[in-house]
């Protein structure tokens, strides 16, 4: 079955990187799409960037020059490497797949998504 396993995230001050990790499985990761998403308290699951198979990488605008998308399909593991972190960049975050934009609902959905890892920016 597929599961993805984040890890990485931590308490951190404005300004600061972290680079969070997910180590897939049970499916064919070096074929597959891959997305990070995000989801502050009390808000919507966020789309926060996605990579292609071949590692074309798309970020949302309020984290491009910020964060980097990467992925090793040798290792079947995807990373974010978050920089500059700011206060409003405070959320649980998840890998997933086979994620959508659901336009009826103006909402993201993601039909596998990992147990996430919390990133908290505070001073």
């Amino acid at each position: 079955q597929v599961q993805l396993v984040e890890s990485g995230g931590g308490l951190v001050q404005p300004g600061d990187s972290l680079r969070l990790s997910c180590v897939a499985s049970g499916f064919t990761f070096s074929t597959t799409d891959m997305w990070w998403v995000r989801q502050a308290p009390g808000q919507d699951l966020e789309w926060v960037s996605d990579i292609s198979n071949g590692g074309a990488a798309y970020y949302v605008d309020s984290v491009k020059g910020r964060f980097t998308t990467s992925r090793d399909n040798a290792k079947n593991t995807l990373y974010l490497q978050m920089d500059s972190l700011k206060p409003w960049d405070t959320a649980v975050y998840y890998c997933a797949k086979d994620c959508r934009a659901v336009v009826a609902t103006k909402s993201l959905e993601c039909d596998y998504r990992g147990q996430g890892t919390q990133v908290t920016v505070s001073s």
